[in-house]
């Protein structure tokens, strides 16, 4: 149901895109917004890992700079039955993680400073297990897309808000252009919103099978959420439309089960872990240590 959900919100946003396209040129406006569509997310595909974990300043560690949090991504990994991914901390106080990459074989996950203080070792198996788990269900390659694509509509609506669409049969006029200028770029958002919240869930229900603790997640995400509350993220306010690539919103905005949220309610979501806990209890199955 996720990803049918994804794929449906997906085309939708493409679809809008196109849209806009041909309301400002007509089908050359359709065509040019398309290949402007491709072009991004090629450009994205192979460059937005680096991109983002630039911007964040995260640095790369191995097995002699991090043990403890390198070999546990290393287990985790196995236990998903992923490559190896590149680890990486952020210098952030702020405590959260995200990952990266077009494909598992090209993933990162990262972790703040701020996390690998506060949390205990269990529960840093949660978060970076639920990172793992974007990786398997290759959310970040969606999120990617997502965010790509809704640049782009709102960089092709500021077009419709000078112009007003071309002058042919097709041509919106200059008060659709304004509509269009003001309604795109907000119906992408909560397209792009709409996706995050989806691929959150999931990515918490996978996530507790690779740990194989449901509760250690649950624990660690009431603590993040906490910490993100009280503490600035600055480079994240900084650059908001890469706020759904965290665990946590990193914005120091309400976040809530509604249109307007990059992230599910935290209430929603420790409740479905331990759920999933109590489910795990009921039917006997063991689940097995990170490590």
């Amino acid at each position: 149901m996720s990803t049918a959900r994804t794929a449906i919100l997906l085309a939708g946003l493409t679809a809008l895109f196109l849209a806009v396209g041909f309301m400002l040129g007509g089908e050359g406006g359709m065509i040019i917004a398309l290949v402007f569509a491709i072009g991004t997310n090629a450009f994205a595909y192979w460059n937005s890992d680096k991109m983002v974990l630039r911007m964040y300043g995260a640095r790369e560690v191995g097995p002699r700079d991090a043990p403890a949090y390198y070999g546990m991504v290393e287990q985790l990994a196995r236990n998903a039955g992923l490559p190896m991914p590149k680890v990486y901390i952020m210098d952030n106080p702020q405590p959260n993680a995200f990952a990266t990459g077009r494909n598992p074989e090209n993933a990162a996950v990262a972790a703040t400073t701020g996390l690998l203080n506060i949390l205990n070792q269990e529960e840093i198996a949660g978060v970076m297990a639920h990172e793992l788990a974007h990786v398997k269900n290759r959310d970040t390659l969606v999120m990617t897309i997502t965010a790509t694509i809704a640049g782009a509509l709102s960089m092709l609506a500021n077009f419709a808000l000078f112009f007003g669409g071309s002058r042919n049969e097709n041509s919106p006029g200059p008060l659709v252009g304004i509509l269009i200028a003001i309604l795109a770029p907000m119906a992408a958002m909560l397209v792009q919103m709409a996706i995050s919240r989806t691929r959150e869930y999931g990515a918490d229900k996978m996530g507790a099978e690779i740990c194989g603790q449901p509760l250690w997640l649950a624990s660690a995400l009431s603590k993040l959420e906490q910490g993100a509350k009280r503490i600035d993220n600055n480079a994240a306010e900084a650059n908001p439309a890469t706020a759904h690539l965290f665990i946590v919103n990193p914005l120091h905005t309400k976040s809530m089960d509604n249109l307007f949220s990059t992230h599910p309610n935290m209430a929603n979501r420790i409740a479905k872990l331990q759920a999933l806990a109590g489910t795990d209890q009921a039917s006997g199955r063991t689940k097995g240590p990170w490590a």
